[in-house]
Parts: C-alpha cells; structure tokens; sequence
C-alpha cells in the first residue's frame, strides 16, 4: 500500500476504541502495520465502562480491511511485564519499529467515593502507563537507526487546569502536565537520534469516555466541574478521526522538523 508511512510499524496503546482505533486505522490508511494493544477490562473505580475484547477485534477487522497486517492484544499498561511481552510478540512479527503513539487514559466522572483508589487508577494509567508504554518500545525504535516519532496523548487539561475538587480530575490534570515535562525531556535527549517526541492537546473529543451515561450525569450536576470547559471556536466537540488527522501528519516525513512542542487541537480552548 502506497502512502506516507509504508513499509513503517507503530505500537498504539488503547487501540479498542476512540482515538486509539482512530489513530490506528489512519495509520494504516497511510501504510503501516501496527502492533496494538487494549486493556479490555473495566477499572473498579472508573464510572464507564471500558472498550470490549469484541472491540479490539473490530479494531484488528478495520485494518486488516485495509490490506494491512496488526498484532492486536489484550494488556494493561499498568503493568510493564503485561505490556512489553504484547509488544515483543508485535515485534518479533514485524522486525521493526518506527512511531509509538501512548493514548491509553481514564478519568472517573461523578461523585468521588475512593479519593486515594480514584487518584492513584488515574496516575498509574494516563502517567506510569505512558512510561511503560515508551519504555516497553523504545529501544526497538532505537535500534532501527532510522529515527521515528513519539506521540503522548496529553489533554486540554495538561495545558489549562480547570477547578475541581475531585481526586479524579486533580489526578488527571496532574498527569497530563506532567506527560509535558516527560515529553520534553525524552525529545531532549533523543534528538541527537533523529527521534521525534511531541505531545497532543485534543479538547472534548466523541469517544467512550465521552460519550457515556457517567458523563451525562456528570455534566448536568449542580456546580458541575465541566461548566468551565469551553471551546472558543463554535464546535461542541471533535471527532476521533480529526486527532488521528493531525497524528498522521506529526509522525510522518512531513512534520520532520517538529519535536518537543505542545500541539494544541482544542478549537482554541486554551486560549479563552
């Protein structure tokens, strides 16, 4: 298959459903195979329910419609044996690695029942899981010698903390900053290597974590924490496929020249 990034593999996080699978059908339109993975369970104390293992084979189907090859697997990026052993079977299929794009993340919506379960669910997964994501397949992108590119799903939140008094979203604003300073170091250091690491910043975007009861409860709740997030631009939210478009681009040949930035993709949230 022609396209911008034929003959290239890359290992996607949270691939079931959402972004992840949008990130890995675009991909794929543009040529690559993909090593994915998904957790495929629900967390106990997140309030929506998680993609399915029915979805990440839909995922694998959508792809493999495409002409393309991916190695799809049920794993936890909370847990780094768990994780790099899913990779490592994606790998040794492939023989190569060229982008890693780490989009796992949660975010309990509604009432806080377990402050320190609720934080320490949302730390492990949208913060350690990225760690363990990059650490899992960095140096299999190393070892190609070719370069590649990075791309650490952030949020609107790693740029513009709202207020809220829920251990939950405290958490999430908390590792989605700090996947900014995780991001600058590894462009810092990986540079020299022709390694590209950005961060996105999508604003409200119609996926599972969205798109759920939890969230509709959630936002028509007095005093509710969501009544501050707008966007500026008159668009109520994105849709997976306008991430996964600007994604496409960041890890292709095209964006060569970008590393170490903080790309917004918010219809000017940040900037009200």
């Amino acid at each position: 298959m022609a396209g911008k990034l034929a003959g290239r593999v890359a290992f996607i996080t949270g691939v079931a459903r959402g972004q992840g699978r949008a990130h890995t059908v675009r991909l794929a339109q543009e040529g690559a195979d993909i090593i994915g993975v998904d957790i495929c369970e629900d967390y106990p104390h997140m309030t929506y329910p998680n993609a399915s293992e029915e979805d990440l084979r839909e995922t694998a189907r959508l792809v493999e419609e495409l002409d393309r090859r991916i190695i799809a697997r049920k794993a936890d990026v909370r847990d780094f044996a768990q994780l790099k052993r899913a990779f490592d079977e994606g790998y040794g299929e492939f023989g190569r690695l060229d982008v890693i794009i780490a989009n796992a993340g949660i975010i309990r919506l509604g009432p806080e029942q377990d402050f320190l379960a609720e934080w320490h669910e949302v730390i492990d997964t949208n913060l350690t899981g990225v760690f363990h994501t990059v650490r899992a397949a960095l140096p299999a992108l190393r070892a190609g010698g070719r370069g590649g590119s990075i791309v650490i799903t952030s949020s609107s939140a790693g740029l513009k903390g709202t207020g809220s008094s829920k251990a939950s979203s405290q958490a999430y604003a908390a590792a989605k900053r700090g996947l900014v300073g995780y991001m600058q170091v590894l462009a810092n250091d990986l540079a020299k290597e022709s390694i590209r690491v950005n961060t996105i910043h999508p604003t409200g975007v119609a996926t599972g974590m969205v798109m759920n009861e939890a969230m509709e409860r959630a936002a028509a709740a007095p005093g509710s924490d969501l009544a501050s997030m707008q966007n500026a631009l008159p668009i109520q939210i994105l849709q997976p496929e306008d991430i996964a478009n600007a994604v496409a681009w960041l890890v292709s040949d095209e964006a060569y020249y970008v590393t170490g930035v903080q790309l917004p993709l918010d219809t000017g949230f940040s900037v009200r």
